[in-house]
This record gives C-alpha cells, structure tokens and sequence, in this order.
C-alpha cells in the first residue's frame, strides 16, 4: 500500500504540473487567437472570457490524457534514473505489478475526462453557443465599431455608428463604405451609405444576416469619374459578411450525450463514440507511458519523451482522422476501437516484452 501511494502521488503530482503548464500555454494561445478576431470585428470582445471560461472543460478532456502521460514519464523516469526502480523490481513488483499500481491514479484521471467529456463539455460548448448567437455577439454589431471606424470584410468595407444599443441591436447615426468590382473585373468601384438608424435583422430561410438601414442615402459609383448615383431611401437592407464564428464549433458538440445515445446520424454517432474513445483513452496512454519509461543513468530521464509523445500524437490523430471519416459517412465508428485495441495491444508487448524475450531465450 506504501509503494502504491508513493508511485500513486508521484504521479499525480506531475500530471498535475504538466497540465497546468499545458493549459496555461494552450489559453493563452486560443486567447491571442480571440483576440485577434475581435480586433478585426469577427468577435465581439466582451465575451472573450465567458467563451474561454465554457471552453475550459474541452480544453482539459484533451490536455489531461497527455498531462497523465508525461507525468508518468517524468515520475518513473526519476525512479529508473536514480535506481528506485530497480529496487522495487528486487523487492518483487514486477511488471503486471507495477501495471495495476498506475492504472490507479489513470482511472481517477479517466474519472474526470468522462465527467468532463460526457457532461461538461457539451454544457459548456452550448453555452458558448448561445453567447455567439446572442444579439450583441452573433448578428454583426462587432462589425459595426460604436464611435470609431470599423473594417471588416478583409479590409474592403469600413463601418462606423455613433451609438449602439447591444440589448436591442438597434444602431444610430450609421455609415457604410464598401469597395465594389466593375463587370469587367476592374476595381475602382465604391459604394457610401448614410443612415440615421440601422438594425441588424437575421433570415434564418436564407442562413444570411443583413444590416437595415433607415432614412438614408446611398452613393454609387467608380474613383474618378463623375457619375455617381445617389438614391435616397427610407429602408436599405445591406447584407452583412457570414463570420467565421459560425462554423467554429458544430451543433453536435453542444447536445447531450443522452440525445446522441438513440441518434441514426453518422456525425451525432461519431461524436459519442469520440467521447467515449477520450476516457478509453486514459489508461491506455498510462500503459504505454509506463511502458516507455524505461530509462538509465546514462540515457537520462528526458531521452524518452520526445518518442513517446511522438506515439502520444499518432495515436490522437489517428482517433481524430477515424472520427471525421465516421462523420462524413466515409467509414465507421469501429474504426475508433480498432485503433484503441491496437495501441492497447502496442502497450502489453512493449510492457511484457522483456519477460517474453528471457522465457524465449530459456
């Protein structure tokens, strides 16, 4: 019990400090990426917390099998390099042994990842949902700065409104400037348009977003000719860019797994069997961590690391490619524990390898 607890807290105390290293770099790194777009009018900036804060638990179902698995590496790295473990092997803790003491704190970790994986993140991907569809957040008032030019669109159109009322999304004193392209694919081309109020509409038969404008006037025409048009209007409907935050995250990842349970689609299917292949996922990777820990003084506790998560890497990829082609109906969702069952078998031949070679040798 002493050695289980000892191993148990070694490797919990890794696998912590790894994650949180891990989570640090992969926040700050998806943050800049928001960052970036609400800088550009693609996401309104007061969610960007709130995103983050709902994207948490999808974050951690990934970053803690690889926090598990390089704690592992770490923790028994330490043991093999400072010769602890080869004391514990001459005390009797062989290699079935020695599995059963990790899986340990692996099944406390699968604990979380299907408590996180099955429940949390798709509360939390729903919520986020709701955010990006709000008025202020989904229906193109980012794109609209209140008292300041906005560009949008690539650069080719610049937006700007006096005054915006999120609540409601009703804008005042508005201007648009969009850049245009002739029939005969020459630039030159620009449009102005003046409005004393705006509202951002949303057709949902028409899966687009337009900007209303009311009591306006529109100019029309090519840079450096003198034959613009102007139209004065009493309502203008503008079509607004489609944003990228649309197709960040699909619907299927905000359902409940009990609704995804009973589902007949391929890509609702593929989504719950990924959520089940992310905690199936733990104790494997410890396996095969414990596996590749092996070390001495002489190589060092780190030589291992970088071909053990290259292993780590193929082995997410390869459950990441079977979920798509399963979603898209191109294969099926098997696929997923085919590759488990692969990676489990790689582990016990690399676990046990040793002691088949010395009963062969015999």
């Amino acid at each position: 019990m002493r050695v289980g607890r000892y191993l148990a807290n070694d490797v919990i105390g890794h696998t912590g400090a790894v994650t949180l290293v891990l989570l640090a770099i992969f926040i700050t790194g998806r943050f800049v990426k928001y960052l970036a777009q609400a800088a550009t009018g693609e996401l309104a900036a007061d969610i960007l917390l709130p995103i983050m804060f709902y994207r948490l638990p999808g974050f951690l179902e990934l970053l803690l099998p690889l926090g598990l698995f390089i704690g592992i590496l770490m923790a028994y790295g330490r043991l093999y390099v400072e010769s602890e473990m080869v004391i514990l092997s001459a005390c009797g803790l062989g290699p079935l042994r020695l599995a059963a003491l990790t899986l340990l704190p692996a099944f406390l970790v699968t604990a979380i990842v299907a408590t996180l994986a099955l429940y949390l993140t798709p509360i939390g991907a729903q919520r986020a949902e709701q955010l990006l569809r709000a008025p202020s957040a989904m229906q193109g008032l980012q794109l609209v700065g209140e008292g300041r030019f906005q560009a949008w669109g690539g650069g080719d159109g610049i937006s700007y409104a006096k005054r915006i009322d999120e609540e409601n999304g009703l804008l005042e004193r508005v201007f648009l400037y969009e850049e245009q392209t002739e029939n005969d694919g020459e630039g030159g081309g620009v449009s102005l348009t003046v409005a004393q109020r705006g509202e951002v509409v949303r057709r949902s038969d028409l899966g687009a977003r337009y900007l209303e404008l009311q009591e306006g006037v529109r100019y029309t025409g090519v840079i450096g000719r003198a034959d613009f048009s102007v139209v004065e209007f009493e309502r203008f409907g503008q079509r607004l860019p489609d944003l990228q935050v649309n197709k960040r995250r699909d619907e299927v990842d905000g359902k409940p797994t009990l609704d995804l349970l009973d589902s007949s689609s391929s890509e609702e299917r593929a989504a719950l069997h990924w959520r089940l292949s992310l905690a199936v996922m733990v104790p494997i990777v410890a396996l095969l961590a414990l596996s590749l820990s092996k070390t001495n003084h002489r190589r060092g506790r780190y030589l291992q690391l970088a071909p053990a998560l290259l292993v780590h890497l193929c082995y997410l990829l390869l459950l990441a490619s079977a979920r798509t082609r399963a979603a898209e109906g191109e294969g099926d969702v098997e696929q997923l524990w085919l590759i488990h069952g692969g990676f489990a078998l790689l582990a016990a031949l690399l676990l046990f390898w040793p002691s088949l070679r010395q009963v062969s040798k015999h």
